[in-house]
């Protein structure tokens, strides 16, 4: 998964640096801790590892905005924040004036990587006694 992470970080134009890959082998551990533990099972499966890759590449930028926050001035929002079509459902966010600041539109991104999927979880669950 460490290698989908690091491409997708790629494709938003993230500089991976040294010092990013302890950071990203901690980010994908908790993601698949969570999603283990959400949907009780002993591995992700299959139909939720893109999932879990946006799920650590949220983490990791969240982690990187908040502790090294000079680390994602490259990152290309508005190619990342435009536009987001998951199935039929296509989401456009503002864009030129009056639109959402550079701020709310990593807040925005970072929110989507996050909670999206998330509703998935329930078709790979299984009963805890």
């Amino acid at each position: 998964m460490l290698e989908q992470v690091k491409e997708r970080l790629q494709s938003f134009g993230y500089d991976l640096k040294e010092n990013d890959e302890a950071i990203l082998i901690f980010c994908i551990q908790k993601v698949e801790n969570t999603i283990k533990n959400d949907c009780n099972v002993s591995s992700i499966p299959d139909g939720l590892v893109n999932i879990a890759v946006d799920m650590v590449v949220g983490e990791f930028l969240t982690t990187k905005k908040t502790f090294a926050p000079n680390d994602i001035t490259g990152l290309d929002l508005d190619f990342a924040v435009k536009q987001i079509q998951t199935g039929d459902t296509n989401t456009v966010f503002a864009t030129g004036e009056g639109s959402l600041t550079a701020e709310q539109r990593l807040n925005t991104f970072l929110n989507y990587l996050l909670t999206h999927g998330r509703d998935e979880f329930s078709c790979y669950r299984k009963i805890r006694w």
